[in-house]
């Protein structure tokens, strides 16, 4: 039963679509480091590229997350999971919000992620019914 429930799992559309926002970010990512990365003029670091790491760590997050909620028995740990998902999504909206002000061209892709982020939303809800 345990091989069926899991292959469903990665054709579901709200774990495919976890997996296209790790993508993203991570390229989002590493756009932004290039530019993020270098000393201001009085020899400090920019603080927004600590954002870029944080929307690739929560990003990251979601997929097991929803595995871990769908494989769950109890549904007092089934909600756990399910609050976790939200609670990452909330962050990289707002992670995404920090780093629309950063001085970056590759702030330019950001409301594609956030696109991203309001589908998944959606499916998200529709998902935490089900379960």
């Amino acid at each position: 039963m345990i091989p069926n429930l899991t292959s469903h799992l990665y054709q579901s559309p709200l774990y495919q679509k976890a997996m296209e926002i790790i993508v993203l970010s991570r390229s989002i990512s590493t756009y932004l480091n290039q530019d993020l990365s270098y000393l201001q003029a009085d020899g400090k670091e920019d603080i927004n590229i600590y954002f870029s790491g944080d929307i690739v760590q929560q990003s990251v997050s979601l997929a097991p997350e929803i595995e871990k909620a769908e494989l769950e028995r109890f549904s007092d740990k089934k909600y756990k999971h399910i609050e976790s998902v939200k609670r990452l999504t909330n962050l990289l909206f707002k992670n995404c919000s920090r780093l629309e002000k950063s001085n970056s061209n590759g702030k330019d892709y950001l409301p594609i992620l956030r696109s991203e982020l309001k589908k998944f939303r959606k499916l998200q809800h529709t998902w935490s019914l089900t379960l």
